[in-house]
């Protein structure tokens, strides 16, 4: 098995494994931003903020190349070509991902600090606001 070969597969197996994160990512990403503007200073870690905007940033391009892919796709349909040139396509798409998908799996972890973070914070009560006053009160008499 040549190099390559393994390449593709590696490739490949990496875009199927963020399949399950991807339909969730952008309310993961967005959880996470709101948790660390209500997290207090001193409980953030330095490369959070960081690794939340490399996260966005690498899944907007996963979602680019998603879109490009479909777009190329839907052009195979209408014209006739080989199967070799939709592999061709999948492959090509899965290498240019595998740079963005890395950066979910070496720096997705924040979500889960984040949340670890936010959940120890301390639950911070609120009263519940008063009934708004309605115009007529019933007091169980006819009048």
């Amino acid at each position: 098995m040549s190099y390559g070969w393994r390449m593709v597969q590696r490739d490949s197996e990496t875009w199927r494994a963020f399949l399950p994160v991807r339909s969730g990512a952008r309310q993961l990403l967005a959880t996470a931003a709101v948790q660390l503007q209500h997290l207090p200073a001193g409980d953030i870690a330095p490369h959070w903020a960081l690794h939340l905007r490399e996260l966005n940033e690498a899944f907007d391009r996963l979602e680019e190349l998603r879109h490009g892919h479909a777009e190329v796709r839907e052009a195979h349909r209408a014209t006739p070509v080989s199967p070799e040139e939709v592999v061709d396509s999948v492959a090509e798409r899965n290498e240019e991902a595998w740079g963005y998908l890395d950066t979910w799996a070496v720096k997705g972890h924040v979500l889960l600090d984040l949340h670890a973070a936010a959940y120890k914070m301390p639950v911070r009560w609120v009263p519940a606001p008063a009934p708004a006053p309605t115009s007529a009160r019933r007091t169980g008499r006819r009048g």
